[in-house]
């Protein structure tokens, strides 16, 4: 061997043993191997954090976010040393290719983007773990066949979705587990206590908040997504300790926006995990349970994003612990969870890089065909700007998915679909409504936001099966074959500049942006009036429910009230007089000063936890105000004097289940309560004999021409089952908007039913919301449940001394995206009782 030779070869050696060094794995870094304990989130940080120190040649490290209880959010992104040079440029490309970039045409030959999401849920934790080991296995050079795959592909990990669930049951497992893992699954180490690591701090599951983003961790993460806009996108979880592993291709239904391209890749995708398992003798399953329809999971929202989303399932979840025995006989370990997790992340890597070109290709025809307008039957979506307030939350969810609008320069007439007649008919559009093209680069969200009625190829779903955005903001909204000229613009309508020197100022009550400002005022104790009938002033009509801050007895916090009034956008119209054009003056008795209520929510085991945290969300979040959380079992021992509002989410109340045990709550809610029920809830109530009753379905009659009826096939029970469900669908209901709850609203309400629930008219008190016959507009019914939704009572109040019980069969504010419900449930808690 020559001198140069030997020079070289010592070179490589050093450069290798440096490279060693300076890269440590997991496992040396943390000081045990993977999957004997759980690794804290700030040490899984810590490893991305020395790693991108480390190899800043391979990969860059991206904080984009925090938690809400200030963990960091973080993608790491990784190619060859020769892509992460240019990694700004293959990024920005990748927008041209969609469309949301247009400053020059895009390049399809370009590498592919894969994007790895784990831990969205936080006690499925296993895969946390797997993104230090992918991270090692890509970046250390230690695997030639990885080094080619990265030539073409980049990868970006993000190695928990979700830090704040993640700790609180890293932290729990911890505590409570001993020397030795125990794998008997009645051992405590596999009873996760409520409310259990899955949701986030507020207690959302991340999962099913992609497209609403109500949560800060969504809209983070979504921000930097929007930014990549990634060709593969895979979600990692887990399921029952039990089960074999889960991989695409999916089950049915699949939404009909999702392309042919991207089922037949799925299929791809899923031969090609299908031969790792094979080799290994593992087992897994597919095309079942885990459809593709609800469009903000993080499988469906990538796929309507021209990805080819995926979710991966492995077996373990909470009650995975470390070890646990399952019903095959065999244990289950966190290290066999983290190895099948990895196989299929390594699995996907490959697929992208073998199939780039044709990924890359499929995805600029995808979006092609989104920006030429064919993918969708409408050329435009219009919603109208009677609501303001409204329409504004709504632009900021058209935003935040980065979808394109504009507005109407001019008024004009046209033919176009009603959705809230259901029908096709000759509309007026008015200067300022809004305006969303369907052919843009998000035109497959576009067309499933809002598809009116969205099409089940099979009814076994696994989610809610309606959504359309009118409905969910409550907006008279109209979708259009013709096209509509449209202006872009800043706002719906200028803020306008309110005078400082009124008598008072009345704030029309027209959406929830108008709540979070009465909300605000109780908090600075600015004196705040409420009239209980319509009035009029300066021919200006004002409804029940209007709000009126006059300056006598408020002038130390006027110039708070004009900030407040002027920094919301909220209309805070001025008057001059106390004396109203028509009906009450402002003296009169049916105005009544609101006081600020104190409120506890109920929470603890038995309670739905998604619910609760609905509820804590919406006060500290959106309304900006304090709310004391209550442990259910600790009702018994609290002085509910200290509260005017107590809500009860969905759950189990011990305190409910008899006359009895109800005495001390009934005799809280006589003495000036208000007791706020929300769907199970409602149905303890009606049990109790307070005037509320369930609706029961009116007994079949025997149909003797059928004397087989009964007779089922064994194989046709998932099918069968599904008669009695009803996932989620959009009811019209009609609603009194001379109540409080009702205030501010046009007489209707669209309600999201998630449960076959209903009840009788209660003939003492006030049946709010009703539903009359077959109003409902959207989603699956079961056939059996259907025909009893109807002619009854959903919302409602009954007196009860000189408090009430507040019911609401169905949620008012479901995941926090069912936005025309939060002005309804905030008029329970600020109006009633007044």
């Amino acid at each position: 061997m020559t001198v140069k030779k030997i020079a070289g070869v010592f070179l490589l050696l050093c450069f290798s043993v440096a490279r060693a060094q300076t890269l440590p794995s997991p496992e040396v870094f943390l000081g045990y191997t993977l999957g004997t304990k759980y690794t804290a989130h700030h040490r899984i940080v810590s490893y991305f954090e020395n790693a991108a120190t480390l190899s800043p040649r391979n990969m860059k490290l991206e904080k984009y976010g925090a938690t809400y209880e200030g963990r960091p959010l973080m993608i790491a992104v990784i190619s060859s040393p020769e892509n992460m040079l240019k990694i700004e440029e293959i990024r920005k490309n990748n927008l041209r290719l969609t469309g949301l970039l247009t400053d020059k045409p895009g390049d399809k030959n370009a590498p592919a983007i894969v994007w790895l999401s784990y831990n969205v849920h936080g006690n499925e934790t296993s895969s946390s773990e797997v993104s230090m080991k992918m991270l090692y296995e890509l970046i250390s050079g230690k695997n030639a066949s990885l080094t080619g795959w990265l030539n073409n592909t980049v990868v970006i990990i993000d190695p928990c979705l979700n830090p704040d669930g993640r700790e609180r049951y890293v932290n729990w497992f911890t505590q409570i587990s001993g020397k030795f893992p125990n794998a008997d699954p009645a051992s405590r180490e596999h009873m996760e206590p409520w409310p259990n690591g899955r949701s986030n701090h507020y207690l959302f599951d991340l999962n099913r908040d992609w497209a609403w983003q109500s949560q800060k961790e969504s809209t983070d993460r979504l921000k930097v997504y929007q930014q990549w806009m990634p060709q593969i996108h895979c979600d990692f979880h887990e399921q029952d300790p039990g089960s074999p592993y889960y991989f695409a291709p999916a089950a049915e239904p699949v939404h009909e926006a999702v392309t042919q391209w991207q089922k037949d890749f799925q299929v791809s995708v899923g031969k090609n995990h299908a031969r790792y398992f094979d080799a290994k003798g593992w087992l897994y399953f597919t095309k079942q349970y885990f459809d593709l329809f609800y469009p903000s999971y993080g499988d469906t929202y990538p796929l309507f994003n021209g990805s080819i989303g995926m979710t991966y399932e492995q077996a373990g979840s909470g009650e995975g612990g470390v070890s646990v025995a399952v019903g095959s006989g065999d244990t289950l370990t966190l290290s066999e969870r983290i190895e099948h997790h990895y196989t299929t992340s390594m699995s996907t890597v490959e697929v992208a890089s073998v199939n780039a070109g044709k990924l890359v290709s499929a995805f600029k025809t995808y979006f092609d065909d989104a920006n030429a307008g064919s993918t969708n039957g409408y050329k435009n979506y219009i919603v109208s700007n009677k609501a303001p307030n409204t329409l504004n939350a709504l632009l900021e969810l058209l935003k935040k998915n980065n979808i394109r609008f504009g507005f109407a320069p001019s008024g004009r007439s046209l033919s176009a679909y009603n959705y809230f007649s259901g029908k096709t008919e000759n509309i007026n559009i008015n200067k300022n409504d809004l305006v969303i093209p369907a052919a843009q680069p998000k035109a497959a969200l576009l067309r499933v936001l809002f598809e009116p009625q969205s099409r089940l190829s099979d009814s076994a779903t696994y989610d809610i099966t309606a959504w359309a955005l009118p409905f969910v903001y409550g907006l008279q909204s109209f979708a259009t074959k013709e096209t509509v000229i449209s202006a872009e613009m800043n706002s719906v309508v200028p803020v306008k500049q309110i005078p400082a020197d009124a008598y008072g100022y009345i704030i029309p009550m027209n959406g929830f942006n108008d709540t979070k400002l009465l909300s605000e005022l109780l908090k600075e104790g600015i004196k705040t009036r409420f009239s209980e009938t319509p009035f009029s002033f300066n021919d200006i009509k004002y409804a029940a429910g209007s709000l009126i801050v006059l300056r006598k007895g408020n002038e130390e916090k006027m110039n708070r009230f004009l900030m407040l009034a002027g920094s919301t956008g909220n209309s805070a119209d001025p008057i001059s007089s106390g004396f109203m054009q028509s009906g009450f003056d402002l003296g009169s008795d049916r105005l009544h000063i609101l006081k600020n209520p104190s409120v506890a929510l109920l929470t603890g085991p038995g309670v739905s936890s998604t619910a609760s945290g609905e509820v804590w969300h919406l006060f500290e979040q959106q309304l900006n105000r304090p709310i004391t959380l209550l442990n259910v079992a600790d009702v018994a021992n609290t002085d509910l004097k200290n509260y005017n509002v107590l809500i009860a989410p969905a759950g189990n109340y011990p305190f409910l289940q008899s006359k009895e045990s109800a005495t001390d709550i009934k005799r809280w809610i006589t003495g000036g309560g208000r007791l706020i029920v929300m769907e199970s809830a409602v149905k303890q109530v009606a049990a109790l004999d307070w005037g509320l009753k369930l609706k029961k379905p009116a007994e079949e009659k025997t149909d003797t021409s059928r004397p087989y009826a009964d007779v089922k096939n064994y194989a046709d029970r998932e099918k069968e089952s599904v008669t009695n469900n009803i996932p989620g669908a959009i009811y019209k209901m009609q609603l009194d908007s001379t109540h409080p709850i009702g205030f501010g609203y046009p007489g209707y309400y669209y309600t999201l039913k998630r449960n076959e629930n209903v009840y009788e008219f209660i003939k003492d008190g006030w049946n709010t919301g009703i539903i009359k016959n077959r109003e409902q507009v959207a989603g699956f019914v079961g056939s059996r449940v259907k025909d009893n939704i109807r002619d009854a009572v959903l919302i409602g109040e009954i007196p009860m001394g000189r408090g009430s019980v507040i019911f609401f069969a169905d949620d008012p504010i479901f995941r926090s995206f069912w936005e025309t419900g939060k002005m309804m449930f905030c008029n329970a808690v600020f109006f009633t009782g007044q």
